[in-house]
């Protein structure tokens, strides 16, 4: 297990003064990234070889939001990698080591120039220290789309929406598609299946579906394919 322990800023919490589902998803993208880097099969090693990793799929349990100055570890485990995919655990705990978020992830090693999925390197595999996946209500990595469409107004990706492999980040998607949820919508579930990479100026048509209590969001390109479907389960 690799982790690190952070505190809860203001610029991440909400008008309740809770973590957002969006830095909640940044943490864990940076805990991945501080375990590549500290292993040395991170940016410095994939870049030179055109190769970068593309998230595929977020699964993201909230059982408990912490608050504004809390104490919190973040936490991942790779535990599976195969032909050009990884797959990884995170977990957030209080304080206390109370395990409050859990989350599973699908990788895609992709090579850069060809935009095509690569096989990974058996040197990279083998850097990662594998262990067991944790416990949680594994779902789909398909989600399902059910509910009356309803079409919002366009984005359109400007520089901040990307990042430094120039496509739109994960979170930003999941941003995007937070702001169509109706007021005081409460997520104790959120799955994301990443289709699609956005450019600058590219153009995002979002449509939204409600079902119960789901809400998803596909954010899609103008030929109505999405680039990322982003399903979100209150409660």
């Amino acid at each position: 297990m690799y982790q690190f322990e952070s505190r809860v800023r203001f610029s991440e919490t909400d008008k309740k003064r809770k973590l957002t589902l969006e830095a909640i998803v940044d943490y864990f993208q940076d805990c991945s990234t501080f375990q590549t880097e500290d292993l040395g099969v991170g940016f410095s090693y994939l870049l030179p070889q055109n190769l970068t990793w593309v998230l595929s799929y977020w699964q993201v349990v909230i059982e408990e939001y912490p608050e504004l100055g809390d104490t919190i570890h973040i936490c991942t485990i790779p535990y599976d990698f195969k032909g050009f995919f990884g797959k990884r655990n995170f977990f957030m705990e209080n304080k206390e080591r109370k395990r409050i978020v859990t989350a599973d992830t699908l990788w895609t090693l992709i090579d850069m120039e060809k935009m095509l999925p690569m096989k990974i390197p058996s040197e990279v595999a083998e850097a990662y220290p594998k262990e067991d996946k944790i416990e949680m209500n594994y779902l789909p990595r398909k989600i399902a789309i059910c509910g009356k469409e309803e079409a919002k107004n366009s984005i359109t990706i400007e520089r901040h929406h990307l990042d430094c492999n120039n496509h739109v980040n994960n979170g930003q998607y999941i941003k995007m598609a937070a702001v169509y949820l109706p007021e005081e919508f409460h997520i104790c579930q959120m799955r994301a299946e990443y289709k699609n990479q956005a450019h600058l100026q590219d153009v995002i048509y979002p449509y939204t579906y409600e079902d119960g209590n789901k809400v998803t969001v596909c954010l899609c390109d103008e030929s109505k394919k999405p680039y990322v479907v982003v399903e979100f389960e209150g409660k």
